[in-house]
């Protein structure tokens, strides 16, 4: 006989009767049919494996994919508080092989505890990797645990690019706090001399036939790609071969203020209000000023960013992805006849603004979905304007900021402001830009009862620097410093101590529906 269901009143998606949670919130986007995923970096130092574990991790998490990161490196900060030098890392320093096993182990437990009992599917094990002994240990942790292990590695022999990613990242770590920068790129450039003696690529030929993995090779130029297993082991390996890392300007902003702004409706397809053809050109003549070559101008299929484009007298592309949020039967209303008409809906959005989904129309995580292939498209991209609406430019924001799904509905995307968006090395700087034209204030804060903080299981990359915080936790790992024969220090450099706690562990009325 059929089960009897009953239809969820935020997400509008049928259930059976049995008091089964409407959707678990390790889960909030594509479901994984299979066992969690241990990602594993390989490849020499100053190589880009950290920019693409906390890239690609801020990508898994915005889709919905729970995903962390677990950096060896900062735990062997933990373990051996003062760096001295290179000879740490060489292949016959003995009681420094035994304290960086350990420090690979102690993250090994941790990616344990967070696959199996802290809701992830997806960990990131950043570390050099480079031996055949290392990788063999990861994958029979592995499968001990019933994970599946997919290999990423970075090759890049031009020595341009090497030196010019130690000089951006690596000789600002707290390896080489105080030290100046001439000492530092030795010392850093000793170390990777120490990791290439014993270096041992994968060989997807021979030895590693059986393994999933890509290799990376010269940032992007080529791939190699071997036995993919599952639906998110290809959706990494898409994304992987649609980044890249030249110096490019992203800039989002809405249309004009519209008809419908000034009505407070949300919905429709209004045109722009006398303030919004003002905005308009006053746009034209800020793009004017950038001075950017070859851009690229994307708007969304409704007239409001159509018309905002036009001032711009440049070539621009229509996306139907880029629509604003469908209201449903909400849509043309004002929030207060959606009060007056649907007060049911209108508290249930209050409730849950990412999962809430109106009647007959979307949510926020039905419009992530809607914007992947956005997202992946401004990753190819060099210099891009998006016009678009407030729903959809917070949850683009989102993915740049790496802000959680309990942020997104609230990040504020005013009318008239332009947000320049610049990728850096491990995160992307953000400036605010107003155009000095008046418009209505269409931004809706949090209710005080939903403001009850993140849900735990919906963090985002724990490392990134623009990440949300996550809980302090105590340290994992105990102090090897007893174990390490430390040799002398750098000339010019003053040993620092690091901080006693891991990166990551909180050192550690208007247009569309908002």
């Amino acid at each position: 006989m059929p089960m009897e269901l009953t239809q969820s009143r935020i997400q509008k998606i049928w259930l059976p009767n049995d008091n089964r949670p409407a959707l678990p919130r390790r889960s909030c986007g594509p479901q994984l049919a299979n066992s969690p995923t241990v990602i594993v970096m390989v490849g020499l130092p100053a190589r880009g494996k950290t920019y693409i574990s906390k890239k690609l991790t801020r990508y898994l998490n915005w889709i919905g994919v729970p995903t962390k990161v677990f950096n060896v490196g900062e735990y062997r900060r933990e373990a051996v508080k003062h760096y001295s030098s290179y000879d740490f890392f060489r292949p016959d320093n003995e009681e420094a092989m035994k304290v960086r096993r350990q420090c690979a182990l102690a993250a090994l437990r941790d990616v344990k505890l967070y696959l199996t009992e802290e809701a992830g599917q997806i960990a990131v094990f950043d570390a050099t990797n480079t031996t055949r002994e290392r990788r063999g240990m990861i994958l029979n942790f592995a499968k001990e645990n019933g994970f599946k292990v997919f290999f990423i590695e970075s090759v890049c022999n031009d020595p341009t690019v090497v030196a010019t990613n130690v000089m951006e990242v690596k000789l600002s770590s707290p390896d080489y706090r105080d030290c100046n920068s001439t000492d530092a790129m030795e010392d850093f450039m000793k170390r990777i001399n120490c990791y290439q003696a014993s270096y041992q690529p994968l060989d997807p030929d021979d030895y590693d036939r059986e393994l999933s993995l890509i290799k990376v090779i010269d940032v992007g130029r080529r791939f190699l790609v071997n036995r993919v297993q599952d639906h998110i082991q290809s959706r990494i390996v898409y994304y992987l071969m649609n980044i890249h890392v030249q110096p490019r300007t992203i800039y989002l902003c809405r249309h004009g203020e519209s008809e419908f702004n000034l009505k407070g409706k949300i919905g429709g397809d209004s045109g722009l209000s006398n303030r919004g053809k003002k905005f308009a050109q006053a746009l034209n003549k800020f793009v004017g000023e950038q001075n950017l070559k070859d851009l690229k101008v994307w708007t969304s299929q409704l007239k409001r960013t159509i018309q905002t484009a036009e001032a711009l007298q440049l070539p621009y592309e229509q996306w139907k992805a880029l629509n604003e949020i469908d209201a449903g039967v909400c849509e043309d209303m004002t929030y207060e006849e959606i009060r007056e008409q649907h007060p049911e809906e209108f508290a249930l959005r209050d409730q849950d603004k990412y999962y809430y989904r109106y009647p007959s129309g979307e949510s926020y995580q039905d419009l992530v979905q809607r914007l992947e292939p956005v997202i992946m498209e401004l990753e190819r991209q060099e210099n891009v304007l998006v016009i678009c609406h407030q729903a959809v430019m917070r949850c683009l924001l989102a993915y740049f900021l790496d802000k959680s799904a309990d942020e997104m509905p609230y990040l504020k995307c005013p009318l008239h402001t332009v947000l320049k968006l610049t990728p850096v090395a491990y995160g992307c700087r953000v400036e605010s830009i107003s155009l000095n034209i008046e418009a209505v204030n269409t931004h809706r804060e949090r209710p005080e009862e939903a403001k009850k903080g993140p849900n735990p299981l919906m963090r985002r990359n724990s490392v990134t620097p623009l990440a949300s915080p996550e809980p302090t936790k105590k340290p994992r790992i105990n102090s090897f410093e007893e174990h390490v024969a430390v040799s002398s220090a750098l000339p010019g450099c003053v040993p620092q101590e690091v901080p006693t706690q891991l990166p990551g562990q909180n050192m550690n009325n208007s247009q569309k529906p908002s």
